[in-house]
């Protein structure tokens, strides 16, 4: 979820430092110049959320001149060789799988059947048959539901249902119907663009992993840990989310009883595109906060790096994805830091106190690095030559989730271990040469344009003092830092259980069910079919006992405003306060500064508004109102 702000452009330019080495084919001898950073622009896939909702985080990397549109440059490599017209194959669109493996120096086959979950909103009438299009153009074993190695189900596990579009025929009458159905067919069409590029991700760097596409009814999160819990019961040893939303509102109570917290599963979480503490947000609600569920301590949180590959695919170096859009990550406000995090021996510079810090590791994520993918949608279509494909490069911590996901899976999984992300910082202690330690870059805030590669048009320091007063949490360093984690692949020393490392995890070592074939052993809590958002109700709506205090002095500050309520269930609440003045003689409500939008879950909720606004002496009215429309108030004297 990246702004859009003018100011951030991208180009593709080699630079000395080689951070990010592109070249067009060789014809005649003579090697094409790199195309400016105006030949192109990013876009997420999906916009932005609303409340209560999870945001895809895939960006595409578009073209917008007709050089670039031509394709006639290869994307995120130098290669050295001429071809007949632009391919995927010949890097056109982005890197290949062979590009991943070079890179990070994978194996492409796991060592047992190992079942790679995606978890994603809405359905892709086309996911199958577009991976099958994908595998043809790299030459890739092929993964199909007849060959039961591709599974697409409902977030309650069948396959018979899947959620909005059924067919791409609806997809289509729904871009012709009223506005609403128009809404949810562009958010449908963002979420498939997502699991094309989640689902293609996983198959290009585990060539031998079985897939499970669970498509939640909505990008609600009820629905999606609905879709998290099935994958679960379905056997899935490694699960990959590339989605979230801020964390505000997340009780670590609430999240230990949630299908993030299932030990013995790798679970993996996009940091965020947004930034540290999503300083990039185009929403200012979404900013100053960790995502969820890259945020739990239960989950591989995967942050994003900018690639660099010498001329024959391997790796050259990687600095922190700053630049259009950036790596997210930043200290949780709600879970404390597992003990693994918390001894590290640089724990005190990353600057979180006992707070969970955010990431644990990280891959490609920048989109002039990203990965070419095929999806059928108006999204991924272009002309090239005179003829229409549907190839795209597609980039963002969506691209690392997944990746990271499957290279837990080509380790051999989980095995006994009971958290997974215990593991890579066990081995980066012992093995550092395990990982490549990502020592340059910040994902920090940045107002000035980038530079002509792309690149953050600030320095590292300069970001780092201003969004984090230079501490590791938003500060490359070598060892441990917030917005790389552990560091990025180096093989799969690192994502292997070390012997005798904590087990007990009982979802260790568990054997994949055969993908589409069995229904699940029970309904995921909360029921069975696909769920709709129960019909929320506000209660008990008070000020608080600080708050009463406080308010009686008469002196009282905005921040000091605190409330209570009760919501039968979980439900994104927007607190707004307003003032009752005279305007020609009449009393109106003027609405102030500081509102408040957060999280409430089930049962009773105590938050304060925010800001440093004195409050004078009269009537006041505190609204809350949900995203549902409903809405309850309560009227109060200051003096």
């Amino acid at each position: 979820m990246t702004s859009g702000k003018p100011h951030i452009a991208l180009a593709l330019v080699a630079t000395a430092a080689g951070l990010l080495a592109l070249a067009a084919p060789v014809q005649a001898a003579a090697t094409l110049s790199p195309l400016p950073a105006s030949d192109y622009r990013v876009s997420p896939a999906c916009g932005v959320p609303a409340p209560g909702e999870a945001g895809c985080l895939a960006l595409r990397l578009i073209p917008v001149t007709a050089q670039a549109r031509a394709r006639t440059h290869p994307l995120g490599i130098a290669r050295a060789y001429a071809v007949p017209a632009p391919s995927p194959a010949a890097g056109s669109f982005g890197l290949r799988p062979q590009d991943l493996h070079s890179a990070y120096a994978l194996p492409t086959s796991a060592p047992s059947t190992q079942t790679v979950a995606i978890v994603d909103a809405y359905n892709d009438p086309t996911a199958e048959s577009d991976l099958a299009s994908y595998d043809e153009e790299f030459g890739l074993p092929a993964c199909t539901a007849a060959g039961g190695c591709f599974g697409q189900v409902n977030q309650s596990g069948e396959a018979s249902s899947l959620p909005f579009p059924k067919s791409a025929l609806e997809l289509e009458e729904a871009r012709k119907g009223t506005s609403g159905e128009r809404a949810e067919a562009e958010r449908a069409t963002g979420w498939a663009l997502e699991i094309s590029l989640d689902i293609e991700a996983a198959h290009a760097t585990c060539q031998s992993c079985h897939i499970l596409l669970v498509e939640a009814r909505s990008a609600y999160y009820q629905n999606l840990e609905a879709a998290e819990h099935t994958a679960e019961l379905l056997g899935a040893q490694e699960i990959s989310n590339s989605w979230g939303a801020p964390e505000l509102g997340m009780s670590a109570a609430q999240e230990s009883t949630s299908a993030f917290d299932d030990p013995g599963i790798v679970i993996t979480a996009s940091a965020g595109d947004s930034g540290y503490l999503g300083w990039d947000s185009e929403s200012p609600a979404e900013s100053g906060y960790a995502e969820f569920p890259a945020s739990s301590p239960h989950v591989v949180a995967v942050g994003g790096t900018r690639l660099s590959l010498a001329a024959g695919g391997a790796w050259q170096g990687e600095t922190v994805w700053n630049g259009r859009g950036a790596g997210g990550g930043g200290c949780s406000v709600e879970f404390t830091a597992p003990p693994w995090q918390q001894s590290l021996g640089d724990w005190q510079t990353v600057g979180c106190g006992s707070n969970r810090a955010v990431a644990d590791v990280s891959a490609d994520a920048d989109p002039y690095t990203g990965l070419a993918v095929h999806d059928t949608s108006p999204l991924c279509e272009h002309e090239v030559e005179g003829h229409v494909v549907n190839w795209c490069t597609i980039g963002g911590t969506s691209l690392a989730s997944p990746l990271i996901a499957s290279v837990f899976a080509l380790a051999g999984g989980p095995a006994s271990t009971a958290f997974p992300a215990r593991t890579l910082y066990e081995n980066e202690l012992a093995a550092p040469g395990s990982l490549h330690d990502i020592t340059t870059g910040s994902n920090g805030e940045c107002t000035l344009a980038p530079l002509g590669s792309g690149e953050s048009g600030c320095t590292a320091g300069e970001e780092a003092s201003v969004s984090c007063a230079s501490a590791l949490i938003c500060l490359a360093a070598s060892g441990y830092d917030g917005p790389s984690g552990v560091g990025t692949p180096n093989g799969l020393a690192a994502f292997q259980p070390r012997p005798g490392a904590g087990g007990g995890g009982g979802g260790g070592g568990r054997q994949p069910v055969p993908i589409g074939l069995h229904p699940i052993p029970s309904p995921p809590a909360g029921g069975g079919a696909a769920v709709a958002p129960p019909a929320l109700r506000l209660s008990g709506l008070t000020l608080t006992v600080r708050a009463l205090i406080a308010l009686n002095r008469g002196s009282a500050r905005l921040s000091q405003v605190g409330f209570a309520v009760t919501v039968n269930t979980g439900a994104s609440l927007r607190a707004t306060l307003a003032e009752r003045v005279r305007v020609h003689r009449r009393g109106v409500w003027r609405t102030l500064p500081g509102a408040l939008t957060f999280w409430a879950s089930s049962g009773r909720n105590s938050r304060n508004l925010a800001g440093r606004r004195v409050l004078r002496h009269g009537l006041y009215r505190l609204t809350l109102t949900a995203a549902q429309g409903q809405a309850r108030a309560i009227e109060f004297q200051i003096g």
